[in-house]
């Protein structure tokens, strides 16, 4: 972890990144597993995953800022609607240890030299489909730049799953924000349907 030089030469993570900021927000869902197809001479991947969206948006700044290619992570069955049930799934697989199989894997992951990859904290780890990201991609020897949108619980225990999962890679410290306050939200709008009378 620490100094990220070399990431791509003539413009550092903090310039780009500050460029596509005054970039529009939206980038709209990827509708496949892999949102764009690789180009020959890409040499960077954005891989993301994201249930509300929040961790999307700043994947497509990214992949914007550098000119990037986009995987989006999808699980093979995907997650339940239902924000309480996917909670207590994430929690059932975390404590199993579950990798669960994905829609989809890199074409060419050998082409790429840095893999920025972005997730929501779950459960204060990271989802178990990042696991199953990186047992199916070999990172030996990239720079791996994780992105993490979270709750109010920072990073908790994710970089060490990075670390375990890619141990040969270059991990660096990363951006970690906090974007994701859907539980919050949910109990608000219940409180606020219970304490309304539309008959």
């Amino acid at each position: 972890m620490g100094d990220d030089a070399g990431i791509m030469a003539g413009i550092s993570r903090r310039d780009a990144l500050a460029g596509a900021l005054s970039l529009p927000l939206a980038a709209g869902p990827a509708g496949s597993a892999s949102a764009a197809p690789a180009r020959a001479n890409a040499r960077i991947l954005v891989s993301y995953f994201s249930r509300s969206g929040n961790t999307r948006v700043i994947a497509g700044q990214i992949r914007r800022a550098y000119g990037a290619d986009l995987f989006e992570i999808v699980p093979t069955n995907a997650y339940p609607e239902d924000y309480e049930a996917t909670v207590r799934q994430a929690e059932q697989e975390r404590r199993a240890g579950t990798e669960p199989p994905l829609a989809a894997t890199v074409p060419d992951i050998a082409a790429y030299h840095a893999v920025f990859l972005g997730f929501p904290i779950w459960g204060t780890t990271a989802p178990a489909v990042i696991r199953s990201f990186l047992a199916r991609h070999d990172l030996a020897g990239k720079t791996l730049v994780p992105f993490i949108t979270h709750g109010g619980y920072g990073r908790g225990g994710s970089v060490a799953v990075l670390a375990a999962h890619a141990p040969a890679a270059r991990i660096l410290d990363g951006f970690t924000i906090r974007a994701d306050q859907e539980r919050e939200t949910l109990a608000q709008v219940t409180q606020w349907l219970g304490d309304i009378d539309i008959d």
